[in-house]
């Protein structure tokens, strides 16, 4: 049993402002960081299960949530319901716990995508920011805000320090994104997802957006949702469905953030990867699979040129990718001028457009300055699938894979990315995420050499987020979002 302290005291939250209609208590000081805790029990093995635990025992049990038993948007619905009675009937310490309120979320970046989504979408009075603790493989948005990348320890002292890294965050706005995507229906089977497609949580089947949609032909599905990392085509992404295909198989062999970090690797290698030029066909080149445009603001499309030897394309909103390598680097003065490129600022309202021919080309991320192929930055991208040589490819948003299958006949599968808001979040001192707004990101830090540069040439926007288009089912493997 933990013994109390007055340091916990900053985060604490009484019982009568969580449950409804509770006795009013008198509580004589407002917590400095009151936090609502949701944490995914089931990731990073027997972690997640043991940090529930700990945060219960220091903290109010009731302001502590396990993700397999409580869906955030409910939980959030019924506290800020009854702050805002507690408001109406002039209770102080509830509308300053309104303000002050922090959300921290424990699991894989899919667990933390969900609560965010959850946020976004419930458009709450006064949204709380939100501190996100890594226990998943990839952990790229905590790393992306300074929150680090290794699974945690679960100790009451590791617990202490995180809260006091809560107490002390800043408050960031980023960029979240709509994803939109039609394709034909199956002959057979019902939809979302299509069998034998398995999409991501994410992604959920609309029949058609709206009655004054051109593109709502008979026979088609609309799949709608988002993401806050990154969306990935091609070479990668097979590799992530590979990985994720085997630990659907084989749970008990993926209990460990280091075993899945080498498994990982491994598939890299035996799926070709490294090798990508010699052992796959060229049809899976990105140019060959899909027609891309893409609109840098507001305006006209373009097409977006794409060279012939790459094999994988990411659509980036965070500087954090496998693990936290960041694609995009730091364009060069001359580069910001010549191609209109600017630093990947993560509430800009662009997305940066990155190629890679293979995995070799992604290791240039681990050199000073490394960077891949620079093709484009954008507010809103589109891919459009034709009947073509291949008859699938692999996909990706945040790190859920999917086997995307492409057309066969004369239609058309599209994929259209577009900016839709921003969402608060909660950097440390060790943020890697910059702000075009804060003074304290420079421009041009840690900009790139000219040597060694390889540079190649509504509605249905409404609704985003968990309590819609993120929601998870009933009969999910809760797991899976580890």
């Amino acid at each position: 049993m933990a013994s109390p302290s007055p340091f916990l005291d900053n985060f604490k939250i009484p019982d009568y402002i969580l449950v409804p209609d509770s006795q009013v208590e008198n509580v004589p000081v407002v917590p400095h960081s009151p936090v609502l805790v949701f944490i995914n029990s089931k990731s990073g093995g027997q972690l997640g299960g043991d940090l529930f635990k700990t945060y219960s025992t220091l903290l109010n049990p009731k302001q502590v949530f396990d993700l397999g038993e409580h869906a955030p948007d409910k939980v959030l619905r019924t506290v800020y319901a009854n702050l805002e009675s507690l408001n109406v009937q002039g209770d102080q310490f509830a509308k300053e716990i309104r303000e002050r309120l922090k959300l921290i979320v424990a699991g894989g970046d899919g667990t933390a995508g969900w609560l965010l989504g959850v946020v976004c979408d419930l458009k709450l009075s006064h949204p709380p920011p939100v501190a996100t603790v890594p226990l998943g493989t990839g952990n790229n948005l905590p790393f992306a805000f300074g929150w680090g990348k290794k699974n945690p320890t679960t100790d009451q002292r590791s617990v202490e320090t995180f809260l006091d890294q809560v107490m002390k965050a800043k408050k960031m706005k980023i960029d979240n994104w709509h994803i939109l995507m039609r394709m034909k229906a199956p002959k057979e089977g019902t939809c979302d997802p299509i069998p034998p497609l398995e999409l991501p949580h994410s992604l959920h089947a609309f029949h058609r957006v709206s009655e004054a949609d051109e593109l709502n032909m008979e026979g088609c599905h609309t799949f709608r949702g988002g993401f806050w990392n990154y969306f990935s085509m091609g070479m990668d992404a097979q590799v992530s469905y590979a990985f994720h295909s085997e630990r659907k198989k084989n749970p008990e062999k993926f209990k460990n953030q280091l075993i899945n970090q080498t498994t990982y690797a491994k598939l890299g290698c035996s799926q070709g990867w490294f090798f990508a030029s010699l052992s796959q066909p060229t049809n899976r080149n990105i140019a060959q699979l899909a027609k891309v445009k893409f609109m840098k603001r507001h305006g006209e499309w373009k097409d977006l040129v794409i060279p012939p030897s790459i094999r994988s394309i990411v659509c980036l909103n965070l500087p954090s990718f496998s693990g936290g390598l960041n694609p995009w680097g730091t364009p060069n003065r001359r580069k910001q001028s010549d191609r209109d490129l600017t630093p990947p600022y993560v509430d800009d309202g662009l997305l940066e457009v990155v190629g890679f021919r293979n995995a070799w080309h992604g290791l240039i991320l681990l050199a000073p300055k490394g960077h891949g192929t620079r093709l484009a930055q954008a507010h809103r991208i589109r891919f459009e699938f034709h009947k073509g040589t291949a008859d699938h490819t692999f996909m990706r948003i945040d790190g859920e894979p999917w086997k995307q299958p492409l057309p066969v006949d004369d239609d058309t599968v599209v994929v259209e990315i577009s900016h839709l808001g921003q969402v608060n979040m909660l950097s440390t001192l060790d943020c890697k995420s910059k702000s075009v707004y804060d003074p304290s990101s420079p421009h041009h830090e840690d900009e790139e050499d000219d040597s060694g540069e390889e540079d190649s040439l509504a509605e249905e926007f409404r609704k985003f987020g968990a309590a819609d288009t993120f929601r998870i089912p009933d009969e999910v493997d809760f797991s899976h979002l580890s």
